[in-house]
């Protein structure tokens, strides 16, 4: 349509750039995922939807690649490899994974395996991913970072994890936890791996800035680092102090906070050598970002640097603080967990239906004998050019509200209110239309685009699946996953099922800037696959029952040695059953209730037998059933 190619899709999606090599479009206009990167093996995102569909799985539908947990792993590993030999440093890298950011156990496995050569390790930040690392985390040498409030159990479970072979450095993030140390050390007779948090005077950049600097929620301030070292040496316990640990928060955007944090947290190191302990791990924390809407800016869902460049500043950071005060290169922790697992999930849900609000066809035409105000809105419309946009739009608001005002006072019917209200959404289509030509919108026009967007009905809850969407408008890729050799020619937002007006996804990534709409195709009642780009962090679990929508069905994928693919892991999403005992009710409990009422209504002559039947069978077999939309019923 109007030579546009696939790609046109390309550069409209950003899709070269959020997706770092991991996605592109054939030529048949379908998207394709490279879980090995762009030399590797592709997977046809329509027909792999389209295979799963076949074996039972249902949208919305998650898809996990794990061969994109690897590159990830190898890419990370890779750039402090390279880092480490430009600069001649001496330390080894040693990387853990933070459980929190996707707890899902086949993801944890999945690091924990595909990690091994690299001895990737793991981070807990409570009891109970404390338990996961110390059963699954089985790699010789690897490190478990012990965050996080502790008590006693917390305690005794990590040091009594050295007894397994296991690797747990307890880190002090706030200063009384040392005393417990101390003391359930002692009792057990172990003497522990431990870090201590800083607490640094250097801010992170992005939203999550307010979890950085004096006021940060962990961390010991210099002064409690010297009372700290003190403490530990009259136990004689200085030589277990082994790690630093920083983290200035997530998903920084600027590498210039890098920076700081790394010069300033380099010098608190050589700090502790100079007190006389002996620290051998420097823990950066996390923080590196994922480049969601693909701008490589300071944009909060971006970044303006690479992880090569990023791996290079901590290896010449701390490297440059340790030669000045000859002290012995330290092995580098990261606690990278974002940029690790982002961009391997995607979820896929279909398209239900659409309301259209910009018109499909002219309105009716008026005539002499139609209401003033409808002649003066059609009159305005058809006078619309460059040089009245301003004006006309004006006026075309001011005739929409009298039109309001007399249909409240009973001078204008329903029928012509409609009507006028068609008028309306004409005149401002051809408005928006024609402002798009203009060097430079007028301000009062630029809200035009997001109200004439069509509402896109989408089988999602953004609460359960893209929560941080709506919590903090983190943005993600999103688009069709095929059609894509096809023009875009609607503009819309995407409405979720949640009977809630936040349950909407209406800011989409642009290369400059947010766009309040997506471009999508005419929904003509065929399937219709749109994809959320970038979901492997945080999503899952932070993810509620609003309206009791449960988890989706989720897959794992990977390539095989044929350069197919086959799935190794299925997990069911939830059923109403299973999201109703969350909530505490009860499923026999619930069928009774409905008997007892079916019995009541048939006693009365409410209903007859056969409806009974239907009901009953209907109720029974709805709390088996997933709790999103089945578009083939």
């Amino acid at each position: 349509m109007n030579g546009w190619t696939i790609r046109d899709s390309l550069e409209l999606y950003n899709v070269a750039q959020w997706g770092r090599s991991y996605f592109d479009v054939s030529e048949e206009g379908e998207l394709q995922v490279c879980p090995r990167g762009p030399e590797g093996p592709r997977i046809d995102m329509p027909a792999l939807v389209k295979d799963l569909r076949e074996r039972g799985l249902r949208t919305p539908l998650l898809i996990r690649f794990s061969d994109i947990l690897r590159h990830r792993i190898e890419q990370l590993v890779g750039a402090f490899g390279r880092a480490s030999e430009e600069y001649g440093y001496e330390g080894r890298f040693r990387g853990v994974y933070p459980i929190k950011v996707n707890q899902q156990r086949h993801v944890v496995e999945e690091m924990v395996s595909l990690g091994a050569d690299a001895r990737l390790g793991l981070e807990a930040g409570s009891k109970p991913e404390l338990l996961v690392a110390l059963a699954l985390l089985d790699t010789q040498d690897a490190l478990i970072i012990c965050n996080g409030y502790k008590d006693r159990a917390y305690i005794e479970t990590a040091l009594l994890a050295q007894r397994l072979g296991r690797t747990p450095v307890i880190v002090i993030d706030r200063y009384h936890e040392l005393e417990l140390v101390i003391k359930v050390a002692a009792e057990l007779g172990i003497r522990p791996h431990l870090g201590v948090r800083a607490k640094l005077a250097a801010r992170g950049a992005g939203k999550w800035v307010e979890s950085s600097g004096d006021r940060s929620k962990f961390g010991l301030t210099a002064a409690e680092m010297v009372e700290a070292v003190d403490r530990l040496r009259s136990e004689d316990l200085l030589e277990s102090l082994e790690l630093l640990h920083f983290h200035i928060g997530s998903q920084i955007t600027t590498i210039r906070a890098h920076k700081d944090a790394l010069r300033e947290a380099s010098r608190v190191f050589v700090g502790l050598h100079e007190l006389g302990a002996t620290p051998k791990l420097f823990d950066v924390g996390g923080g590196l970002a994922v480049d969601y809407d693909g701008s490589r800016t300071n944009f909060h869902s971006s970044k303006n640097y690479t992880v090569q460049e990023y791996a290079n500043d901590v290896v010449s950071a701390i490297q440059a603080a340790c030669d000045e005060a000859e002290v012995p290169h330290p092995d580098l922790v990261t606690e990278a967990g974002r940029w690790m697992v982002a961009h391997h999930s995607a979820l896929i849900f279909d398209v239900l239906g659409v309301n259209e609000v910009r018109p499909s066809g002219r309105p009716q035409p008026v005539t002499e004998e139609d209401p003033r105000i409808l002649q003066d809105l059609a009159e305005t419309c058809q006078s619309v050019n460059r040089k009245n946009l301003l004006e006309c739009y004006h006026d075309a608001i001011q005739l929409k509200e009298d039109a309001a005002t007399l249909f409240a006072h009973g001078q204008l019917d329903l029928r012509d209110r409609g009507r006028v209200e068609r008028w309306f959404w004409t005149c401002c289509d051809k408005i928006q239309r024609i402002s798009r030509s203009l060097p430079e919108v007028p301000e009062d026009l630029r809200d035009l685009e997001k109200a004439l967007a069509d509402t896109y009905y989408g089988n999602l809850s953004v609460f359960q699946s893209a929560p941080d969407h709506w919590a903090v408008k983190q943005l993600f890729p999103v688009l069709p996953i095929h059609r894509l050799d096809e023009e875009p020619t609607r503009r819309g937002v995407i409405a979720d099922l949640t009977c809630d007006s936040d349950g909407r996804i209406d800011q989409f990534i642009d290369v400059h800037d947010v766009k309040p709409v997506l471009e999508l195709h005419s929904f003509d009642g065929h399937p219709y696959y749109l994809g959320m780009f970038l979901m492997g962090a945080y999503q899952e679990i932070l993810g509620d029952l609003h309206n009791l929508f449960g988890d989706t069905d989720a897959v794992h994928v990977s390539l095989d040695d044929d350069g197919g693919y086959e799935v190794q892991h299925v997990v069911e999403g939830d059923d109403v059953r299973e999201v109703l005992s969350y909530v505490q009710y009860d499923q026999a409990a619930l069928k009774e209730k409905v008997r007892r009422l079916t019995e009541s209504a048939l006693r009365r002559g409410a209903i007859t037998l056969e409806e009974t039947r239907l009901l009953r069978r209907r109720y029974d077999q709805g709390l088996w059933e997933y709790t999103y939309l089945d578009p083939d019923a």
